[in-house]
């Protein structure tokens, strides 16, 4: 049995329930740690693959002091490792993907590679020429070299999970100057601290607006990270991955008719990194 969780709110349902369709046709069941509700409506219209954990209802100490030290989004993200450690002793293998994750291919190889790798992690493959776009070379270094939207362990993989939740619990914060971002950045010192960490390198897994320079066949693509930068980037008729966004926006409107995909706003997030690049460039023309 393919295992995967994810972390939600009750507001986002919607995507976990779409990341549900598309693992269930490769017989892929789902696990979800529901963080701000004790209950969830409309059960009987949900696919049936799902199971919920509520996280009032949970007796762990890992997740309890979790979630006394953060709320809202690094809540979610800290809860990652430690929601994986409640779930492990019950399953050989699980697989960790953030909600907004979609499948469009068979994912058993992934857990068939479980059987031999305690991790498996997936790079970002952000853009890395040290001639073009430099700024993309150095977000490998700012913001990690791997994806914390997806995490593969086995029963092995204890350690490392333990390992990856007290980092979480001393710090949840993104400082470049600092090496933090939020969970992810910790990511980088698996493969160094333990051993059997495997890195999935096929383009197709973890398909993002952020390596979609990589130009892949659509047909090679085993699931795409939806969050707002890959939906700002395919959600263009004329893009080639414009297809799989179509598909993707089809499925959640079966759960949320009125959801409509939009790249308005201006986050801390998209601020902080519009004030990186300038000073970045500053940085290039005085060759410092």
């Amino acid at each position: 049995m393919a295992i995967f969780c994810t972390i939600s709110t009750q507001s986002h349902l919607f995507k976990t329930y779409a990341l549900a369709d598309s693992i269930q046709q490769f017989g892929g069941q789902l696990k979800v740690l529901l963080v701000d509700s004790d209950e969830v409506k409309n059960v009987d219209s949900i696919p049936s693959n799902i199971e919920f954990h509520h996280l009032g209802q949970i007796s762990s100490e890992r997740i309890e002091q979790t979630s006394r030290i953060y709320k809202k989004d690094k809540l979610r993200w800290a809860l990652k490792p430690a929601y994986l450690l409640y779930l492990l002793p019950n399953y050989h293998a699980l697989i960790y993907v953030d909600n907004d994750v979609f499948f469009y291919n068979d994912f058993n190889f992934l857990f068939e590679e479980l059987q031999i790798s305690d991790v498996l992690l997936t790079p970002h493959f952000y853009p890395s020429s040290p001639k073009n776009e430099q700024t993309w070379l150095e977000a490998n270094f700012r913001l990690g070299m791997y994806n914390a939207g997806f995490i593969g362990v086995n029963e092995n993989a204890k350690n490392a999970l333990e390992w990856w939740s007290d980092c979480c619990l001393y710090e949840m914060r993104r400082s470049y100057w600092r090496g933090l971002f939020d969970d992810q950045k910790y990511l980088d010192l698996l493969p160094v601290l333990f051993e059997n960490v495997k890195i999935i390198k096929n383009r197709g897994c973890n398909f993002a607006g952020w390596n979609s320079q990589l130009n892949i066949d659509i047909k090679q693509i085993v699931f795409v990270h939806f969050n707002s930068f890959t939906s700002k980037i395919f959600n263009e008729e004329t893009n080639k991955y414009f297809p799989l966004i179509k598909n993707y926006t089809k499925q959640l409107k079966l759960y949320n008719p009125t959801f409509k995909n939009s790249s308005r706003g201006l986050d801390l997030f998209k601020l902080q990194n519009g004030l990186y690049f300038i000073k970045w460039k500053l940085a290039r023309l005085l060759n410092k």
